[in-house]
């Protein structure tokens, strides 16, 4: 089993939705980055559940606690671990589906490659498991922000409720103003209200979110394998319930011509080559281009739903029916947006640290 992303700075993940703990292992953080507890709670908290009713009732303080890597205050260049302890697992209510297959879950795909399935709220296979996503993310944005570097996630659709009037100056205020983290505020009780509505019929619904990362030098990347976008590509569809991951104009791109869509390059008043358009999402050849680098993944419904639907019961050998019970999201959208700006600085750290542009043991150290 793979649980371990990232070629210099990496993060090796650990523990299930209802066991002792989860959390991360990051390797290959430069040392002297100051970085303390806080620096972490402050995006595990953007992910946390029970916050409002389009999250899922579970109760869990996601209070993380720093076991090494830190000394006085200050990264030394050793592994840092990050750990949560779950506090508010119900296993109970999973007892009755252990030998009935979820749809739209993985439990039976893990059955059948490991023989051994730990159906205790998804167990590894749970959402929950993307703390370990967000604490290492929290370690790479702090590394980041040394460069000017700043990444930022918000919610652009939900079922058929899009985002028209996105503020994007003042995006990351209208985004903290509202609980589906959505840039256009009139949208978003447009969503809240989908959501709920959902909510209180049994069932979910799915979502768009974009995430934007600012300040990104031109050069990150490979222009073979190792490419910028086909690593952000395989990190975000790393994310539970992603099914989809657009660049820049992404799928809209199949429907165009070049001479619509091709980004034309000027120099600015400062003399810096820019372009005027950013349809390719900052990445061209593989490689970032100096301008914002933009991503969009698909998030499907929450397959936990308590509608009664079709499975197998595996014990009898028969066809049977399932109502799952438990707490869930309605819509995962407001807490993927933690994750996505994570796994974001995640691959971005490592390339900056692989392109030569953060020292890799010392960042008092110039390159």
């Amino acid at each position: 089993m793979t649980n371990t992303i990232g070629k210099i700075f990496s993060i090796t993940s650990f523990g299930s939705s209802h066991g002792k703990a989860l959390g991360a292992v990051v390797d290959g953080c430069p040392a002297n980055l100051e970085l303390s507890e806080e620096d972490i709670q402050i995006e595990l908290n953007k992910r946390r559940p029970g916050t409002s009713a389009l999250t899922t009732s579970r109760q869990e303080g996601d209070k993380v606690e720093i076991l090494s890597g830190i000394f006085e205050g200050k990264t030394d260049g050793t592994p840092i671990a990050g750990i949560v302890y779950n506090t508010n697992q119900k296993s109970k209510d999973y007892s009755n589906i252990k030998s009935t297959p979820r749809p739209g879950h993985g439990d039976f795909c893990w059955l059948e490659k490991y023989g051994i399935y730990d159906y205790n709220g998804g167990g590894r296979g749970s959402g929950r498991t993307t703390i370990s996503h967000v604490i290492g993310g929290a370690i790479a944005k702090k590394l980041l922000k040394t460069q000017g570097i700043g990444i930022t996630s918000h919610v652009v659709q939900i079922g058929d409720v899009k985002a028209e009037n996105i503020d994007y100056e003042n995006l990351e205020e209208n985004i903290g103003k509202n609980n589906v983290r959505c840039g256009d505020l009139e949208a978003a009780k447009l969503m809240e209200e989908l959501i709920l509505s959902k909510k209180q019929e049994g069932d979910s619904i799915g979502g768009i979110v974009e995430t934007i990362a600012t300040g990104v030098p031109a050069g990150l990347g490979e222009p073979v394998f190792g490419k910028l976008d086909g690593d952000l590509a395989q990190i975000l569809m790393s994310i539970n319930a992603v099914k989809g991951v657009e660049i820049g104009l992404g799928f809209d791109s199949a429907r165009s011509t070049a001479s619509k869509i091709n980004d034309e390059f000027h120099y600015d008043e400062e003399k810096n080559i820019k372009t005027k358009t950013n349809n390719s999402g900052g990445i061209l050849g593989g490689m970032s281009n100096g301008m914002p680098i933009v991503s969009r993944i698909a998030v499907k419904p929450t397959p936990s739903i308590s509608k009664i639907q079709n499975t197998v019961d595996l014990e009898k050998e028969e066809n049977t029916r399932i109502e799952i019970n438990g707490r869930h999201d309605p819509c995962i959208c407001p807490r993927v947006t933690a994750v996505a700006e994570s796994v974001t600085a995640i691959v971005l750290a490592d390339h900056m640290i692989r392109g030569g542009f953060i020292h890799p043991t010392n960042l008092n150290k110039s390159i």
